[in-house]
């Protein structure tokens, strides 16, 4: 195998990308360039194609550096022995190498030690698109000696940059009318970096790549329509309860574990997560039913529901998101009780409740159901928390009831405030 090749047309590939196209500055990099000031291996995880390859690229560019991506086609089968061959392949080309990036190195089997032995003189860089890259052999050698960077698809402060479109103070009505219309595109095509290059015929392709790439092939699934259905299940339910008894019945599985299993898979490869009931107590919270949410909005328009048909669930779905994007030591959970009052997001930080999210698709306070607000009220003196907060679709205020302050934000500018 000419691994010479190879590498010096991988990395042409990604600087003739970045000299044509609008590379949008992620949110992530400062913080993954304060990580590789120390002594470790930087692991950039998040879905496939979600732009993990020109980040690590961008972290690297202006070092002296080796990168190969082992999503290519001529480097499947790529064996352990293999890697040094392509570290030979980094010298021959460059001579000098600092910075080496491992582009999808879950597709070598045993690359683990390869990357252990690397960086004790090199920086090393690896992606992947799978949740556990580090949970073997790698952490039992790198204890404390690694930093995970989750990359997700483009928020919506990155689309904005994406479309040329200034944050400022404050906006013009007109400012305000064209952010509304570029949230509303967002919550339609989503983040992935492809879709807004060359739209949304892409994401079918984008999707069946994970699916099979990620989940049957790397799992060696057998019943493959069994779990394609059971993806297509829970990405159309997405913002919605679901039980693992209930699903098994609806795609024709006949054990519950395998449900369970397979879930497992779908969240490792980012493709959805899930959301436990809050309850004090761990045992009601395990046997309660979850809540499902898709990684990217695009996805949910293309796979599951048109965004004409539930403009609720996929604004409650773009919190969802973004509050796991923004997750520092914070949990997420959402809230129920025995009289259905619900609460879409609650926020907890050690053993305190931080915040109780609701999320309307509501232009005034006329169209929040009267539900939503008690619920929320419900929910405030069961947990003792008063930080309230109504997400809307347009309208913004602040109102007393029953002498709880409750914040109503359009999500537009939840998105921009949110810190990060």
């Amino acid at each position: 195998m000419d691994f010479n090749s190879i590498v010096k047309e991988q990395r042409e590939e990604l600087e003739i990308i970045e000299k044509q196209e609008n590379i949008v500055s992620r949110e992530k990099l400062e913080e993954a360039e304060r990580a590789l000031s120390f002594p470790n291996i930087l692991a950039v995880l998040g879905i496939r194609r979600c732009g993990k390859s020109i980040f690590s690229y961008l972290l690297a560019k202006d070092k002296k550096f080796g990168y190969v991506n082992f999503d290519d086609e001529r480097l499947l089968g790529t064996k352990t022995e293999d890697l040094n061959e392509i570290l030979k392949a980094f010298y021959t080309l460059y001579n000098e190498v600092e910075f080496v990036v491992l582009d999808e190195i879950q597709n070598v089997k045993g690359w683990e030690l390869f990357a252990n032995r690397l960086r004790r003189t090199k920086k090393v860089i690896l992606t992947g698109s799978n949740s556990n890259l580090l949970s073997g052999e790698l952490a039992t050698h790198l204890t404390g000696r690694h930093v995970d960077i989750m990359l997700f698809p483009f928020s919506f402060r990155e689309f904005l940059k994406l479309k040329k479109f200034k944050e400022c103070a404050a906006y013009t009505t007109q400012e305000k009318a064209q952010l509304l219309n570029l949230l509303e595109e967002y919550l339609k095509t989503g983040g992935f970096p492809e879709v807004q290059k060359f739209g949304n015929q892409i994401l079918p392709t984008i999707y069946d790549d994970i699916i099979t790439k990620d989940i049957l092939l790397r799992h060696k699934i057998k019943k493959i329509e069994e779990l394609r259905k059971l993806a297509k299940y829970l990405i159309t339910n997405t913002a919605q309860e679901f039980t693992y008894s209930k699903t098994a019945k609806i795609v024709s599985v006949k054990h519950v574990s395998t449900i369970s299993k397979w879930l497992n898979y779908l969240e490792e490869a980012f493709l959805v997560f899930k959301l436990e009931r809050f309850d004090f107590k761990l045992k009601q919270q395990f046997i309660a039913p979850k809540k499902i949410y898709c990684i990217d909005l695009g996805i949910i328009n293309t796979i599951g529901f048109k965004f004409s048909e539930n403009k609720g669930r996929l604004m409650e779905n773009t919190v969802a998101i973004e509050l796991k994007r923004g997750a520092n030591q914070q949990e997420i959970y959402y809230w129920k009780d025995y009289q259905q009052h619900e609460v879409d997001f609650i926020i907890k930080k050690g053993k305190k409740i931080q915040q109780l999210i609701q999320v309307s698709y509501a232009n005034s306070k006329e169209e929040i159901r009267e539900r939503e607000i008690k619920s929320l009220i419900k929910a405030s003196k069961e947990l003792k928390c008063k930080n309230l907060l109504i997400i809307t679709w347009d309208y913004e205020a602040t109102e007393t009831i029953q002498k709880q302050k409750i914040k109503y934000i359009p999500l537009w500018k939840w998105l921009l405030d949110i810190k990060k």
